[in-house]
């Protein structure tokens, strides 16, 4: 018989990323964006065909797509080599080369907002002339006229909402991922859609029902976020749908059943409901995945959905008739679900008797090679979920234990929660870190002398600090574009970060000593483990001097740093080779120093 050699590596990155899609009015096409030919590109499906095919050629990545009410074209936005730039190309009906629409100088962003019911005008926010707080425009596709709608002020500013007869805006007003206002603008007039907008709360993804009504999802008093109703008519502000212990991540309406379609986050996974308006019911859908990215309702009524779990990539799935269906195949080239290694949900007490959640990977017992890889994630105010990672399927495979705690700051255990890690980055966050190590070796998960450190954005922020404050739990360390130190980070992020960076980071002169303490240069001197560095030259988030900073200074000291510059990535991996060649030089880094 032929016997097959183990998975290699390739085989685990050969699966593709799906990052968002758009569906026909029609449902006669659904266009995504995947690196389905190694690097991102539009794709195209003609329904109920799920043969996909190539739709426009960019070799880029792709924030959004609108297509025409009346299928004439597409309007996407695309961005350089990973810089977050975006800016607006139109496509032909057909598909082909995107045209620029709305573009201008390469530093200058342009966010697609909305487009009128019949696709004659386009709104859109740019960082062109405010860049710190973004000015909304419409754009007349017909004469190609442009108007000013409302300049950023304060803080950065987004059009979030348009009602039909596109007399009533709604904007959002980001101080933090804590605290973002909402308001609705007629014409000269402004009113907040919160009963007061001076208390620090978030508001999100408005829907107008009817050109006076909007709902919303807000946190306004409450730990979960829930979702509310503001009447322009009246002022009147009222709460209509809340679950216990589940906060409300996304609302999607259905106009001709007059339904909402409710995603919400509790912990680790993400859970589906319909709510009918007129009868005031909530009903809990069953989902094909762990993890809801996108979700579409269809006039006619079926939901399209993008989502992963633990052991499946990002899909494509159809819902009708009380079933889902996938639309695409994407999976582990040669391997199963099976062959997949689904996490246990653990928790645990740190110093403060904080209780943690975590996920716990143990690879199959034939494969376990007894090291662990601890796991800080990125955000901070995100988590670490049910979400299939290449990298964990891959790593588990060569027989890594992986420990991802969901430190606090972390999204999916209320705003409380989230909000700890705010003017306070290493200090809570990371002796929670150390208190799951510590649960990791008094629970005989692993060995003191077999723990690697890994992380990436403020996950290799943590992976630094943990390094240089507590050198004697590692064996080697990981740090992917993490910043090294906090004053040079708060003064590089992109313009209409800079804004918010205060609530969130801290002001370094005022707060110089805390900064001195969480910066990871601060600790050179006991940072003695072996390094893999890794950074995208386009990272507009995390800027490659952070890392070159770092890395030289190691190398003066004599210390063990390998350092992996892409010139073509930003923050991520967006192009298929580079993947693979990141994480092929990072197992082959772990397994140098197993021993």
């Amino acid at each position: 018989m032929i016997n097959f050699t183990k998975p290699s590596v390739e085989q685990f990155f050969r699966t593709y990323a799906i990052t968002n899609f758009a569906v026909a009015a029609d449902e006669s096409r659904l266009i995504f964006n995947a690196n389905l030919n190694g690097k991102m590109n539009l794709w195209a499906m003609d329904l109920p065909d799920t043969y996909p095919y190539l739709f426009a050629h960019k070799d880029e990545s792709c924030n959004d797509i609108k297509i025409d009410p009346e299928n004439r074209h597409v309007i996407a936005g695309f961005d350089k080599d990973g810089d977050e730039n975006y800016q607006l190309y139109a496509i032909a009906q057909n598909g082909g080369i995107p045209q620029p629409l709305v573009t201008g100088e390469p530093s200058e962003k342009y966010f697609l907002a909305h487009v009128s019911k019949d696709g004659e005008r386009l709104y859109y926010m740019t960082s062109e002339d405010n860049p710190n707080f973004l000015n909304a425009r419409v754009r007349n596709l017909v004469d190609q006229t442009d108007k000013l709608l409302n300049t950023g002020e304060v803080s950065p500013t987004y059009l979030a909402a348009v009602s039909d007869d596109e007399q009533a805006f709604v904007y959002t007003r980001h101080f933090a991922n804590t605290y973002t206002t909402g308001f609705v603008k007629v014409g000269d007039e402004t009113d907040s859609l919160t009963p007061d907008p001076e208390k620090v709360h978030v508001v999100f993804d408005p829907v107008f029902v009817d050109n006076r009504t909007i709902f919303f999802v807000t946190d306004y008093e409450s730990e979960y976020s829930y979702v509310a109703k503001y009447d322009i008519e009246t002022k009147e502000f009222s709460k209509v749908v809340a679950l216990e212990q589940e906060s409300v991540m996304l609302i999607k309406w259905h106009k001709e059943s007059g339904t909402f379609y409710i995603v919400t986050e509790k912990g680790v996974v993400d859970h589906l409901y319909s709510y009918g308006l007129k009868e005031g019911k909530l009903a809990k859908l069953e989902l094909p995945v762990d993890i809801v990215e996108q979700l579409h309702v269809a006039k006619s009524g079926s939901l399209y959905l993008l989502g992963r779990s633990a052991t499946v990539p990002n899909n494509i799935y159809h819902y009708t008739k009380e079933a889902w269906k996938a639309l695409t195949r994407n999976g582990v080239l040669g391997l199963s679900q099976e062959d997949m290694v689904e996490p246990e949900v653990v928790t645990y007490a740190s110093f403060d008797d904080t209780e943690i959640e975590a996920l716990l990977f143990q690879p199959k017992r034939e494969n376990n090679n007894g090291h662990t890889i601890f796991w800080p994630h990125g955000g901070p105010q995100a988590a670490e979920r049910k979400m299939f990672r290449s990298m964990f399927q891959c790593f588990l495979n060569r027989g890594y234990t992986i420990f991802a705690p969901n430190f606090r700051g972390s999204t999916g255990y209320g705003a409380s929660f989230v909000k700890q890690v705010e003017q306070d980055w290493g200090h809570g966050p990371r002796l929670d870190c150390v208190a799951g190590i510590e649960w990791l070796f008094e629970n005989g998960i692993t060995d003191r002398d077999k723990l690697f450190l890994v992380g990436g954005s403020y996950g290799g922020y943590m992976a630094l600090l943990l390094h240089g404050r507590h050198p004697e739990y590692f064996k080697a360390v990981v740090d992917i574009f993490g910043p090294s130190d906090l004053f040079t980070f708060v003064n590089s992020v992109p313009p209409h970060w800079k804004p918010i960076m205060e609530r969130w980071l801290g002001d370094p002169e005022r707060d110089k000593e805390r900064f001195i303490k969480d910066s990871p240069v601060t600790y050179l001197d006991t940072m003695e483990k072996p390094m893999l560095v890794i950074q995208g030259a386009k990272d507009p988030r995390v800027v490659k001097e952070e890392s070159d900073q770092i890395v030289a200074k190691l190398k003066e000291k004599g210390r063990d740093v390998e350092y992996l510059v892409l010139e073509d990535e930003g923050h991520g991996f967006s192009k298929k080779e580079n993947e693979i060649k990141v994480y092929s030089l990072m197992l082959a880094f772990l397994e140098k120093h197993q021993g």
